[in-house]
């Protein structure tokens, strides 16, 4: 492939099949001029973002970012992807590796930030609070700064986005309406969550979809017979009445009308961790 335009010394614009990339590799410009080849190699790191405004981001951050920042976001997002087995939107290179270095340049200024979902980022995101927690251990080995959990939990929303493909404050706000879904819940039945188990695991991840369905304003649309509803509602009774002041607390605070098919899976999903409690 031939160079089209270099960005610094370590990266560098091509295209291939028509569409534009950018191949991030330690020295791929050194004495290098617009039309000479890449001399493509297996540790390239190759992205195509077909998001446009993404793609300027990306080329600004990484035309003033020195290679050992890009270097340390790519082992973390590598190590993200082994420990949850999901793919990544590209966009997190973004977002992580300036997050990064935002947050050292703040550490040696001796700015800190509280971050203040972090005790619902623990709750919630435990695969990815543990994931932010082994990245401030890379960024201490790499660069000799000892951040506090608080960047845990910064590192571990900006994964949380990669997973839903959404900005932050999107992902913000679904952390907010899963907390507030949570508290309902725990008052009503009065108990605390065994958040190792697997009927929490689910709930969680259903409450995470839910919430992004409902700050986007979408709904989960499927026709539901009525007979299923009642059904749900005779077998599940206190778990649909925990399930009906979430519905009416959702109505009240965010203008979001649950359809029956919601109600049905959030019933099921509440019973279960109700159950699963009620065995410890």
């Amino acid at each position: 492939m031939k160079i089209e335009k270099i960005l610094n010394n370590n990266a560098v614009i091509s295209i291939k099949d028509n569409q534009e990339i950018i191949i991030i590799r330690r020295g791929i410009a050194f004495n290098k001029r617009v039309g000479d080849d890449t001399n493509e190699q297996p540790l390239d790191k190759i992205f195509t973002l077909e998001n446009e405004d993404i793609l300027k981001k990306f080329k600004t951050l990484i035309s003033d970012m020195p290679i050992e920042y890009m270097e340390l976001s790519e082992r973390i997002i590598a190590y993200a992807k082994i420990k949850l087995c999901k793919k990544l939107n590209n966009s997190i290179y973004i977002h992580l590796t300036d997050h990064i270095r935002s947050a050292i340049e703040r550490y040696k200024k001796n700015i800190p930030i509280k971050n203040g979902l972090l005790w619902e980022t623990k709750q919630l995101y435990k695969d990815e609070y543990e994931i932010g927690l082994e990245a401030l251990n890379m960024i201490c080995e790499q660069f000799g700064v000892v951040l506090p959990v608080d960047e845990a939990g910064f590192l571990a929303l900006h994964i949380v986005n990669a997973e839903l493909n959404e900005e932050m404050p999107v992902v913000q706000s679904v952390t907010k309406v899963m907390q507030e879904i949570l508290t309902i819940v725990t008052y009503h039945f009065k108990l605390e969550f065994n958040g190792g188990s697997l009927a929490y695991y689910r709930f969680i991840t259903h409450l995470k979809f839910f919430a992004q369905r409902l700050v986007k304003g979408n709904h989960y649309n499927s026709s539901t017979d009525d007979d299923l509803v009642l059904i749900i509602k005779q077998k599940y009774p206190e778990a649909y009445s925990c399930s009906r002041k979430i519905r009416k607390f959702i109505e009240n605070c965010y203008t979001y009308e649950l359809t029956d098919e919601e109600m049905i899976y959030l019933t099921i999903h509440i019973d279960r961790v109700f159950r699963d409690n009620k065995r410890l």
